[in-house]
This record gives structure tokens, C-alpha cells and sequence, in this order.
């Protein structure tokens, strides 16, 4: 038995050494190829990034099945941080005209007047734009919220450099303006719904809420680093009550960040762990409020997040029930048919590199109640407790997540075609590369992994000594008086309803829909307070012994004014 049980050990660390040796071979070869495959991605230069203009991001080459050949806010914004942080670490001083262009591209992008508004009213949630920095107005999912607070996060970085260095004048005249747009409209739309990022289902989104309140946190920083103090006293009310209301996506029950609260899905999304890695502040520890990549209930979202993956792809057909897996967006997905993406399987080895890096800075691991399913996964008896680095349990856990994190590199490597080449997703059954080929945000992705493996700790943002406020307040925004008047005729007893795309219209549920008085029959009427400036699809409903009938295709749509009032005059149909 102690023989068989001494092999068994040796067989998994002959296992374990042989993978590590797989992903730091694919990490010393795939690391130029992204780089060079991100930067490919931008224009004038990038050699694939046809028509896109100086500094603008191209989604994707691909302009068929998908067309990609877009600019998206949050994707250009994820893609220059990272090229910010290597410039600013001083790994790639070349970077710099690069890192202007954007500026100078983002100056533009946010001044142009698009189907979510002009900068001034709402505009800014607009989520992707045409490369040569004109309005793309067909239909899409918008707004998208998390853009100008992920911008701000990637210019504040680039700010903060060029302060430590001496050029603050350049921050004040050019930078801070932008700055400054992306975070009054963070602070004013942040309780808003809007799309997620993956861009269908219109609710409050954790991915967006984290980085948001990340973005206040810098932005505040900032504007007293600059003397730019008259901003301060609203971005702090707001940056509390955002982090007030991050605590309500936790489902105590399931263990999990919930990640979307509508969408009539699980919630358990990748977008939970995209939002730990990118809002990731060392010098904050395991902080659960800001659920940090060790924080307890952020490594058990991130356990049930994985394991709904372990039955749904063929290629994770057969893998031990600890070990890496491929995973997707969520597991309800039907895009492409539902695969692996490339990013989020490396933003599970990110998370988990982000939680070695403090644990071996802190010299230790607790183990709660929370996260002990996530940790018996290495180590059977392990109990809640805290575990200095001097103690053999220490050595046990952080090894065996070191193995289980570069699992899911190993998987990216093994489905990573011979050329290094990035797409969007890979086959659920036959790993083969799918959808949108050389994803800007894939490269993106595997650098600030590789980065993560190696250590590297990401500058603090202020998470650290964060107190979540007893009392929480909705920041509900600017909003206008509509009144809905529909000429429909009904029979006794025969009731209408209206309920639509905002929260005030109780987001298209049925049950919570709003009733309309009949005083003026056949009219009937209501007047709700709706977000000001806000693009606005809504129905009727009627409702009959418990039967209810929708309005016919398509959606009613508008958008409500400035200030003022407006009236909506309808008929059944």
C-alpha cells in the first residue's frame, strides 16, 4: 500500500513537471506571437488592421461570419492597458507614439454623436464604433456601461506614469478631459441597466459594477493628484454605493458571483472572473468586498464556474474532477454553438497565478468556510484555518494550484494552432480554432496571463482597507416624466400593462408589469420616470383571467429627452 501510494505521488509529480515544462515552453513561444498579433491589431501600422485609423483597435481581422472589423470601447481599453503596464514596467519603451495614437484616437471617439447619444448624454455607453472613427448605427446591444470606466482605468494608468515622471502638464490639458467624461458618466449611469459584456442580456452586470467602482477608486486619486478637487466628494458617494451594491451578486447559497441578474440564466459566467483579475489589487490580500483572485468566496465563484463546464465539452470528456478544463462565457451559451474561448480559459490560470502572488507576499492561505470546496479539490483533509508558509499544508495547496493554473494554460497550448494564432474560440469537440480569427482580446488575454505566471505584480488601485458602507444608496440618475397612452379596447374584467427595457419598466417582466388607468377609455394611460437620455424599447400587455397577450413584433422604441417631458401616443397591436 505505502509503495503503491509513494507511486502514485511520484506520478503526480512527474505529471505535474512535465506540464509545467509544456506551458513554459508555450509561454516563451506564444509571448511574441501575441505581442506581435495584438499590435498587428492596430491602426495605421498593424499590418491586419485594414482602414483602421491611428490607434484605433480592431476587434478582429474577420469581416465575414463573424465581422469583427470594429472598434469596441471595452476591448480597445482592455487591450491598451496592457500595453500601458509594459510600457510604464519599462518592458517595452517603444510603445509610446502607440499609446498617443490611442489618446488621440479615444479624444475623437468620445465626441462623436452615436445611436446611445452625444458625449453629454449618453453617448459614451456606445459600444463599438467603425475603424475610421465614425458611428456605427445598425442594431445592436446598447448601452454597454463597462467602456468608459475600463478607458479611464487604462488612461489613469498611463496618467499616474507621466505625474511620477514630470509631465503633469500633459495629464491636466490633454488627459484629464477624457478622464474626466468616461468617469461623470460612470458616476452618473452606474445603477443603469445596460448589456453585459458579452453583449445580450440587458441587466446589472457584476463585470461591469467591478470595474466601474475600480474606475472611481483611480479616478478619485487622480483628480487629488491633480488639484482637480470639486470632482472628489461625487465620485467617493458613488464609488461606495457601487461597492455597496458589488456585494449583491453573491448567492450565499450557491457559492457563486451571479453574475448577470437578468437574462433567465444560471449567472455563472466567466465574466466573474474577468472582473476579479482585472480589478486584481496585491496590496489588498484576499479582500472578499472587492472579491480579490484569493478572497474566499472569489475562488469558490470561481470553482462552480468551472465545473459547469466539465460535462458539456467532449474535450473535458474524461479529465479527473480537479483538474483544468476548457471553459467558455457560461455553460447556457449557443453562440457558434457554445465553446471554449480562449481568454476565459486563460483568465482562470490569471486568477489563480493573482492568488499565488499574495499568498506567497502575505506568507500564508486561509481556508473559510466559503472557499473549502475550492481547496478540498487539492488537498481532501484540509480544514478552515490559516496556514503560514512554514507549515507543510501551505506547501501542499499553493503547488497543487500552481499545477491546476498552468492546467488551464496547457489546455490554451494544446488547442493553440502551430502558428501561435489566436481565434476567438475552439471547438467544444474537436479543439479546432472557430469563430472570429487573431481576437485582439485573446493575445491581450494570454499576455496578462504570462505575465501573472511570472509574478508580476500589477500597480495598486486603492482596494486596499476598503470598508463596504452600512448603508447603501442607488444612484438612479438623471430621469424624465413619459406618459404612455395607448388606444386599445378591451372587455370587463380585460386589464393593459406596460413593462419594457429599463428598470422602471420593470425590465419585460410580465408579472411586475405596470398598470395603466382606463379614466380616459379607450385610451389608457400612465406616466412613469424613466432615465433621461436613454435609448427605450417597451410593450403593451394585456392581461385576462390570468392569461396575458403581448403586443405583435416589433418592440416600441425611443429615446428619452435631456430634461422635460414627453408623451407616447400608441395603439394595440
Amino acid at each position: 500500500m505505502h509503495a503503491l501510494s509513494l507511486f502514485s505521488v511520484l506520478g503526480l509529480c512527474v505529471t505535474a513537471f512535465s506540464q509545467s515544462a509544456t506551458v513554459d515552453q508555450y509561454v516563451t513561444t506564444e509571448s511574441p506571437i501575441a505581442k506581435a498579433g495584438l499590435l498587428a491589431n492596430i491602426g495605421p501600422k498593424g499590418a491586419k488592421s485594414s482602414g483602421a485609423k491611428a490607434g484605433v483597435v480592431i476587434a478582429s481581422p474577420s469581416t465575414t461570419n463573424p465581422n469583427y472589423l470594429f472598434t469596441w470601447t471595452r476591448d480597445s481599453s482592455l487591450v491598451f492597458k496592457t500595453i500601458i503596464d509594459q510600457y510604464t514596467r519599462g518592458s517595452d519603451t517603444s510603445l509610446r507614439s502607440t499609446i498617443d495614437d490611442f489618446v488621440a484616437a479615444e479624444t475623437t471617439l468620445q465626441q462623436i454623436s452615436n445611436p446611445s447619444g452625444t458625449v453629454s448624454s449618453g453617448g459614451l455607453g456606445e459600444p463599438k464604433f467603425n475603424v475610421d472613427l465614425t458611428a456605427f448605427t445598425g442594431p445592436w446591444g446598447r448601452p454597454q456601461r463597462d467602456g468608459p470606466a475600463l478607458r479611464s482605468t487604462a488612461l489613469i494608468a498611463y496618467a499616474n506614469w507621466l505625474v511620477a515622471n514630470g509631465n503633469t502638464s500633459y495629464v491636466t490639458s490633454k488627459l484629464w478631459p477624457i478622464i474626466k467624461l468616461d468617469l461623470d458618466y460612470v458616476s452618473t449611469f452606474w445603477n443603469q441597466t445596460g448589456f453585459d459584456l458579452w453583449e445580450e442580456v440587458s441587466s446589472s452586470s457584476f463585470f461591469t459594477t467591478a470595474v466601474q467602482h475600480r474606475a472611481l477608486r483611480e479616478g478619485i486619486a487622480l483628480a487629488n493628484k491633480l488639484g482637480q478637487t470639486s470632482v472628489v466628494s461625487g465620485y467617493t458617494t458613488q464609488a461606495n454605493n457601487v461597492l455597496c451594491f458589488l456585494q449583491s451578486y453573491w448567492n450565499p447559497t450557491g457559492s457563486f458571483i451571479t453574475s448577470n441578474t437578468g437574462g433567465g440564466r444560471s449567472g455563472k459566467d466567466a465574466n466573474s472572473a474577468l472582473a476579479s483579475i482585472h480589478t486584481f489589487d496585491a496590496a489588498a490580500g484576499c479582500d472578499a468586498a472587492t472579491f480579490q483572485p484569493c478572497s474566499d468566496k472569489a475562488l469558490a465563484s470561481l470553482k462552480v464556474y468551472v465545473d459547469s463546464f466539465r460535462s458539456i465539452y467532449g474535450i473535458n470528456s474524461g479529465i479527473a474532477a480537479n483538474q483544468a478544463v476548457a471553459t467558455g462565457r457560461y455553460p447556457e451559451d449557443v453562440y457558434f454553438n457554445g465553446n471554449p474561448w480562449y481568454l476565459t480559459t486563460a483568465a482562470v490560470a490569471e486568477q489563480l497565478y493573482d492568488a499565488l502572488i499574495v499568498w506567497n507576499q502575505q506568507k500564508s492561505i486561509t481556508v473559510t468556510s466559503t472557499s473549502l470546496a475550492f481547496f478540498r479539490q487539492f488537498s481532501s483533509t484540509v480544514a478552515a484555518g490559516t496556514f503560514a508558509s512554514s507549515t507543510p499544508t501551505f506547501t501542499t495547496l499553493t503547488t497543487a494550484v500552481k499545477t491546476f493554473a498552468d492546467g488551464f494554460l496547457a489546455i490554451n497550448a494544446k488547442y493553440t494552432p502551430s502558428n501561435g494564432g489566436l481565434a476567438e474560440q475552439f471547438d467544444k469537440s474537436t479543439g479546432t480554432p472557430l469563430s472570429a480569427v487573431d481576437l485582439t482580446w485573446s493575445y491581450a488575454a494570454a499576455l496578462t496571463a504570462f505575465d501573472a505566471r511570472k509574478g508580476v505584480v500589477p500597480v495598486s488601485w486603492g482596494a486596499k482597507g476598503l470598508v463596504v458602507p452600512t448603508t447603501c444608496s442607488l444612484n438612479t440618475g438623471p430621469t424624465v416624466q413619459v406618459t404612455f397612452n395607448v388606444v386599445a379596447t378591451t372587455q370587463l374584467g380585460e386589464n393593459i400593462f406596460l413593462t419594457g427595457s429599463v428598470d422602471a419598466l420593470k425590465n419585460w417582466s410580465p408579472d411586475n408589469a405596470l398598470a395603466l388607468s382606463s379614466a380616459n377609455y379607450p385610451t389608457w394611460s400612465i406616466t412613469v420616470a424613466v432615465p433621461a437620455n436613454t435609448n427605450i424599447e417597451y410593450k403593451y400587455i394585456r392581461k385576462f383571467n390570468g392569461v396575458i397577450t403581448w403586443e405583435t413584433d416589433p418592440n416600441n422604441a425611443f429615446t428619452s429627452p435631456t430634461s422635460g417631458t414627453l408623451t407616447r401616443s400608441d395603439s394595440w397591436r
